[in-house]
């Protein structure tokens, strides 16, 4: 799939279920006629999705017409897959299942093979098998199953290894595997599942050809993932997440909890488009609870956020960079009407923010466009631009190139969120109280028309991004252009920049944090 690059350091540049309430951060903190005035529209307490502490259980009985797969019999449910029809339902008993040892058995399943578990029904690839699930049968069904200690490779992945389409998995445990727990394909549905502590990622939604579209996950816990800290081993390779997604049109993702991810938990990267991401409870995490990067068009709301990015917030700070690390970051991503999608914008709203390492940072990289060196996207162009190769000199200088050739963080509308931050709580002191909108200045290459202060003109002045609306709790400061200049409340608000109207701020942080 080639290698992928987070790039958002300043130096880079020459998101039937066990249910608790979780904290909707409802209590103000302030007494503020203006702040009771103009109150500010919070999603209620959200729900977390607990299935990893009490799955559903599998049925006790084999289902009317199944196979029955016997773990005592090494490779049974391979063989009895190979042997049966398509459209097979098969149902494995309780106790360890297990594939032959060599490295590359799997199950193989047929179109519409339905594969259901007993209560205490496991598939253990043993630290031999790669896979669990592979091929290309479309519409498998995986429900009330554990898979665990399987090996795939690096960016690779456990279950639906290949990535087929129409996809279900319901109610199942995905764990301690190498690799990714799960790939995914067009029309895959995850649903009420516990995908924990899995080597790199907990799903992968790549397709090595083609694109995936028509993805829900909804109701998962995602915990634990990128146990094999691949950020530290391949440096800057953007290749973790709770889950990440690739080229991905249309995905809801909605009523998980992605918590204690070792990195980024929710991580779209590369021309996905139309993603609702909302109802989430994101807390806890290394890094960013949500990285939407060179992307278009999504609905980010009524999702609660908190404590994440405290470690790799922190370790930027402590190196003295002074790029705004935030919990929610746009990179070089934004609404593109001539995209179709259910919205034309990114919109992020509803949203309650509490003790994270700072907040939101919209970014472009004035050197990152299609052909240009600076692409970390491995040769990726835009949705608007299909011939990398047209994206050249003299021809990018001049529209419509010159506008279609890089990706944008344009029509950013933030508005009725809740942000709040006690740095007593975060342990901070610096570095970990901003909002940002800004820019590099373009460098290189020599033929690039990006140089200069152009591009941190425009994602500041000119691209429609906007915050309105919203309550502040807090000492938060904010970023403008380039990460030297630093304001405050009356700033932001004043001119030239006249964000936040309507906004409401008081200096002491409201709420409390949740457990």
């Amino acid at each position: 799939m080639g290698i992928k690059r987070r790039h958002w350091a300043w130096a880079a540049a020459p998101l039937a279920l066990a249910v608790l309430g979780a904290t909707g951060c409802d209590s103000t903190g302030a007494s503020t006629p203006d702040a009771r005035a103009k109150p500010t529209t919070a999603p209620p307490s959200t729900p977390v999705a607990r299935v990893c502490a009490k799955p559903a259980a599998g049925p006790a009985k084999a289902p009317a017409g199944a196979v029955t797969v016997d773990p005592a019999v090494v490779g049974d449910l391979a063989a009895k897959t190979k042997s049966s029809p398509p459209n097979t339902t098969f149902w494995l008993r309780p106790g360890k299942h297990r594939l032959d040892p060599d490295r590359y058995a799997q199950v193989i399943p047929k179109e519409g093979n339905r594969y259901i578990g007993a209560s205490g029904a496991v598939l253990d690839g043993r630290r031999t098998n790669q896979y669990a699930f592979g091929g290309t049968a479309r519409d498998v069904t995986i429900r009330h199953l554990t898979v665990q200690r399987f090996v795939a490779p690096h960016d690779e992945g456990v279950v639906n290894h290949d990535s087929a389409d129409g996809w279900v998995i319901e109610h199942a445990t995905i764990q301690n595997n190498s690799g990714a727990g799960l790939m995914a394909g067009a029309r895959q549905r995850v649903r009420a599942s516990c995908l924990r502590g899995n080597g790199q990622y907990g799903m992968n939604a790549y397709k090595g050809t083609g694109r995936i579209s028509g993805l829900v996950v909804e109701g998962n816990e995602i915990t634990g993932n990128n146990t094999g800290d691949w950020e530290r081993r391949r440096k800057g390779c953007g290749c973790t997440g709770g889950v990440k997604f690739w080229a991905v049109n249309g995905a809801d993702v909605r009523g998980n909890w992605v918590h204690g991810n070792r990195g980024t938990g929710l991580w779209a990267d590369t021309n996905n488009n139309d993603f609702r991401i909302e109802n989430n409870v994101v807390e806890a995490n290394d890094g960013a609870a949500l990285i939407y990067e060179t992307s278009y068009n999504a609905v980010i709301r009524n999702n609660t956020i908190r404590r994440n990015n405290w470690v790799e917030g922190r370790r930027e700070a402590d190196r003295g960079d002074t790029f705004p690390f935030a919990t929610v970051y746009l990179s070089e991503s934004g609404g593109e009407p001539r995209i179709r999608a259910r919205t034309d914008k990114i919109e992020i709203y509803r949203n309650v923010l509490e003790n994270n390492w700072s907040g939101i940072t919209l970014w472009e990289n004035a050197d990152r466009f299609c052909n240009s060196p600076a692409n970390t996207s491995s040769g990726d162009c835009t949705l608007l631009v299909r011939d990398t190769d047209r994206c050249a000199k003299p021809a990018i200088a001049e529209p419509p190139l010159y506008a279609d050739c890089r990706w944008k963080t344009q029509r950013v509308d933030i508005h009725d969120n809740r942000f709040v931050l006690n740095k007593s709580v975060v342990k901070c002191t610096v570095k970990c109280d901003r909002m940002a909108v800004l820019a590099n200045y373009g460098t290189y290459p020599d033929w690039s028309p990006y140089k200069g202060e152009r591009v941190a003109e425009a994602i500041t002045r000119e691209q429609h991004n906007r915050w309105h609306d919203n309550v502040y709790r807090g000492p938060w400061k904010f970023v403008v252009q380039d990460p030297s200049q630093v304001l405050d409340s009356g700033q932001w608000q004043g001119p030239p920049y006249q964000q936040d109207a309507g906004s409401t701020f008081a200096e002491r942080a409201g709420g409390r944090d949740g457990p």
